[in-house]
């Protein structure tokens, strides 16, 4: 063999070692690209959060686990958040004890959701409220929230030595939101003493009535309580009855009475006033054929209400022979463009309607009145 020949074919051998080099980098560098680049993957958290007993100034999260730092949010029945951690590190924590906020409206028991929130702004302080929702918002798996539901009683370990005790509680396993229905409770006095007490009746924790019972030592009586269910929101819901150290919950399915819907009642170039019937608070939002939403109505409870007035934009034209939809949605109705229709069977609660098709309300003759009942 030349010399030629071999330099010929030790340089072929070269720059092919060469090229499978630079693959091999090259896959290296993609591989690592979204380190390299800043590109993460999606942030990823879980979350135990079991039934237990409590003293209703705290709960505990059995177990939480954060791909990055953040915070464990725990809200009522109602969403409104009742306790938030301490900052949490990256990684897995056991046993988070949670304590409740100083301006929370309700105490640590019934239905509770623990809810995994990031920290986007990296200040360790909880944020998402005061900035409505633009900072340290939930972690998210197929799209919701990471969060877990737990049920927490009243803790009789810890209960007051002279506090009478919740024997027993009935309550109807079912009712529907136009009744009254009667809630008993049989209270006892274990201690030797007589003594004049309260007991309470709350609804997802939130006290709806309370009374004053007087027993002697060693006694035992009977509380009954009366709810309108009238107003309040469809679902299984919590009833729980207190006295200072003691507790017992039961619960109870709340249908919706009637079928959800809008009726237009009257209108004019300016506004329309409806019947509506809705399961969930929210309000009443009319949009055109484009999908605009051309004005809102005040917001309005669960329940039906016989006079509610949705005033057209000032900048908005409506034609008499338009099609307009008036739907009922949950949110702010300020920010109807953030606004979720409500559903009832998978379909919106909504009617489609001209104004040239509706009784004209020019002349004043409906007020509104959104906070009517019947």
């Amino acid at each position: 063999m030349s010399s030629g020949l071999t330099f010929g074919t030790i340089k072929r051998v070269g720059a092919i070692l060469l090229a499978i080099a630079i693959v091999l980098a090259a896959g290296i560098v993609i591989f690592q690209a979204p380190a390299i680049f800043g590109v993460e993957e999606d942030p990823q958290a879980s979350i135990t959060f079991e039934d237990q007993q409590g003293d209703g100034e705290s709960v505990t999260v059995d177990e939480v686990s954060l791909s990055e730092g953040g915070f464990v949010v725990v809200t009522g029945s109602d969403g409104e958040t009742l306790a938030v951690s301490d900052y949490l590190e990256a990684g897995s924590h056991e046993n988070v004890t949670i304590e409740r906020n100083e301006d929370a409206q309700a105490e640590l028991v019934g239905q509770l959701t623990a809810t995994i929130h990031r920290d986007t702004n990296n200040d360790e302080k909880f944020g998402y409220d005061d900035s409505d929702g633009e900072e340290d918002p939930p972690y998210l798996e197929d799209g919701y929230p990471v969060s877990d539901t737990a049920t927490v009683t009243g803790d009789t370990s810890d209960a007051l030595d002279d506090s009478f005790t919740v024997e027993s509680l009935s309550a109807p396993e079912s009712a529907t939101t136009n009744e009254t229905i009667e809630i008993t409770a049989e209270i006892a006095n274990p201690t030797d003493l007589g003594s004049q007490q309260s007991v309470e009746l709350r609804l997802d924790g939130d006290v709806l009535k309370q009374q004053t019972l007087e027993l002697g030592a060693g006694e035992s009586g009977e509380v009954s309580f009366e709810i309108e269910t009238a107003g309040l929101a469809p679902g299984n819901r919590t009833i729980g009855v207190y006295t200072d150290g003691h507790g017992a919950l039961d619960e109870i399915d709340l249908t919706f009475h009637t079928t959800p819907g809008i009726e237009i009642v009257n209108g004019s170039d300016d506004s329309i006033t409806a019947a509506v019937a809705t399961p969930e608070e929210g309000f009443v939002a009319v949009e055109d054929g484009n999908g605009t939403v051309v004005g809102t109505s005040e917001e309005i409870g669960p329940g039906e209400h016989n006079n509610v007035t949705v005033e057209f934009d000032e900048n908005a034209t409506v034609e008499d022979d338009e099609e307009l939809t008036a739907f009922v949605a949950t949110g702010d109705p300020s920010e109807p463009e953030n606004a979720t229709p409500v559903e009832y069977e998978g379909e919106r609660i909504e009617t489609t309607f001209t104004l040239a098709d509706v009784p004209d309300g020019s002349d004043g003759g409906n007020e509104s009145d959104a906070d009517s009942d019947e």
